[in-house]
């Protein structure tokens, strides 16, 4: 394999880099800048792309950015207020978000696209390569399906193989663990420009294991911006009687002075914010870092949640943590580094750029996949529980949630009726117990099993979850051989569903095993009751009265506590009914050997035996 470059496609800024004999290293522009705004604006209809459309290249109606937070969304997803706070006019429906530009409608998936080409083509120059293909493309760990596939779609649509999708979080470790080799327990608490991600991973022998991985795909730099801009449109209104929410081209020249605010106050105790507005007038104010701090605070506190709900899942406390690991600009504002020292008990690690850990972290697996570094690996995780529907809609678990991916997990059902040919396979995923409280992921359907009695089919059912989370789901009767399979398509899924699906289920979790513990008890006694009933009527000539009539009663007993809503009286009352038809059996068992073996011959026993054991 050729080169293999790695991108960190992000919300603010995106970067391109590579591995060099002396390590991993960004790519600059012409000008020896490494990272390119990810912004996009259209003069003419002809896209301008990064610092040019920053700097106002392009107006404000058509320069369009944090398209990242679109990726693979709907336009039902925002409310109506924070589309508002936008310079650049936006549209779509329930499936889909659109960016206007003319008569033109682009997707964010085409505007990434373009982002990506960008830095294609720095690398291709930088490297002396004509044209390069291959490439690793960053995600936030809380990406669903279709925000992973739709960055893929990008990657591809801007000429590029993209052999992985890499979290963030994961990345960041990589590149600090190429440089500090340490075993231990590490932290990745990454706020970028759009999304906040925490990561706990272990280190060993060269190994990243992520153990846990938490976070909030809505919160970010964007956020600070939006709540300084909300602030100084504010203080216009009051002071100078202007209401510019609605104004694009202002929207613009007071947001890039929050950012710089934002910037100024990472580093200085206070900064001047400037301002020209119409008929002459101006805002000239100081913002203090403290007035800033206030601002920001319940944006900080909104990142603790995540990150301790990180350490519960792994089992871990901060004081178990080893190093904590500082990803994204945003990691730059003093009270966020004084809210995660002050949560995990240790100075965090800032020894990378905040802005580059990424990339650099995507150029080390870029390299592992090229074959250059081999003296590590990762190994990244699934963020929720995955199964199959079983009798009585109530979800099988075959992975859980934080399981190790790639993985790989199989079970063995059977059918539940005499001659059944199919079995309908229903794909689940969360994290409560019945059915209808998870989300549906895939159906299909098993085929063409040769019919026979009810409990002899062996269907396996087989979960594979590759490097880049997709999963493949396969099932096949093993006596028959008869098989299908379906990949997972990706589907939408909204920014808070994950954390929505975990609170849910912590919520509900003594309420849903208990009625899961009442369907299963009711599935076992539905069982039950065909066969004690062929059995009474079969054996009602031969067997002892008093026999009969216990397993009569035991019958009518069962019956009864099924419709109790006590799972433990139904598991008695099905032992009880065991029990009693019990000498039934043994006596129907003997009659029915005694049958086969009147007037055989040893061969033919041995035979039938012999058949008998071939079949299972």
């Amino acid at each position: 394999m050729g080169k293999v470059i790695g991108i960190d496609l992000g919300t603010t800024n995106s970067l391109v880099a590579w591995m060099n004999k002396d390590g991993p290293q960004i790519v600059p522009d012409e000008q020896g800048i490494g990272l390119l705004p990810s912004i996009v604006g259209f003069a003419e209809g002809k896209p301008v792309v990064g610092l040019a459309a920053r700097n106002g290249a392009t107006s404000a109606a058509q320069t369009f950015f944090s398209v990242k937070r679109f990726m693979g969304k709907a336009l039902s997803d925002f409310d109506a207020a924070e589309l508002a706070r936008l310079p650049y006019a936006i549209d779509g429906d329930s499936r889909s978000v659109r960016f206007p530009v003319g008569s033109t409608n682009y997707t964010p998936v085409q505007i990434s696209a373009m982002i990506l080409a960008t830095l294609k083509k720095r690398a291709e120059r930088f490297l002396g390569e004509f044209i390069l293909k291959d490439a690793v493309i960053t995600v936030p760990a809380y990406f669903n399906d279709a925000q992973r596939q739709a960055t893929r779609d990008a990657g591809e649509m801007a000429g590029l193989d993209v052999l992985r999708i890499v979290n963030e979080p994961t990345a960041a470790a990589l590149a600090y663990g190429l440089d500090k080799r340490n075993q231990g327990i590490i932290a990745v608490y990454d706020l970028g420009g759009g999304t906040f991600d925490i990561s706990i991973l272990r280190l060993e022998n060269g190994v990243f294991e992520v153990l846990a991985t938490a976070g909030d795909n809505h919160l970010g730099g964007d956020n600070i911006d939006d709540r300084l801009t909300a602030l100084l449109l504010t203080e216009i209104q009051e002071t100078h009687g202007f209401d510019l929410s609605t104004d694009r081209e202002f929207l613009v020249k007071i947001r890039r002075i929050a950012e710089q605010a934002k910037k100024d106050l990472s580093y200085a105790e206070a900064t001047r914010l400037l301002l020209e507005l119409p008929d002459g007038k101006r805002l000239d104010q100081i913002l203090t870092r403290t007035e800033f701090e206030k601002i920001l605070e319940p944006l900080v506190q909104r990142t603790l949640g995540p990150s301790q709900q990180a350490l519960k899942d792994a089992g871990l406390s901060p004081a178990q943590i080893d190093e904590v690991v500082l990803v994204g600009g945003s990691t730059r504002i003093p009270l966020v580094r004084k809210a995660v020292a002050e949560l995990f008990g240790r100075k965090p690690h800032d020894e990378l750029n905040p802005d580059e850990v990424v990339a650099l972290g995507a150029a080390i697996q870029a390299d592992i996949l090229a074959g250059g570094t081999t003296e590590m690996l990762l190994l990244d995780v699934t963020p929720l529980s995955l199964g199959l529907e079983t009798m009585g809609g109530v979800m099988e678990r075959l992975i859980d949630r934080n399981a190790t991916i790639p993985c790989r997990a199989k079970e063995t059902f059977t059918t539940a009726v005499d001659n059944q040919t199919g079995i309908d396979i229903h794909v689940l995923q969360g994290e409560r117990e019945l059915v209808s409280d998870n989300r549906s992921l895939a159906r299909f359907k098993l085929a063409g099993i040769p019919p026979m009695p009810a409990g002899m089919a062996k269907v396996e059912i087989i979960f594979l979850i590759d490097a880049d989370g997709i999963l493949n789901v396969s099932a096949s009767e093993l006596r028959s051989g008869v098989a299908t399979s379906v990949t997972v398509k990706p589907s939408y899924l909204s920014d808070d569903d994950i954390a929505d699906i975990l609170d849910a289920s912590f919520e509900n979790a003594e309420t849903d095993i208990q009625q899961r513990q009442l369907i299963e008890a009711r599935v076992e006694a539905e069982r039950r009751f065909p066969k004690a009933e062929e059995l009474l009527t079969e054996m009602s000539e031969v067997g002892a009265p008093e026999t009969l009539e216990a397993a009569q009663k035991a019958l009518e007993a069962l019956r009864i506590a099924y419709t109790q809503e006590n799972h433990l009286g139904i598991r008695d009352a099905i032992d009880a009914l065991e029990l009693a038809a019990e000498p039934l059996v043994a006596q129907r068992m003997n009659e029915a050997v005694g049958s086969a073996l009147r007037n055989r011959s040893t061969d033919d026993i041995l035979a039938k035996v012999e058949q008998a054991r071939l079949q299972g």
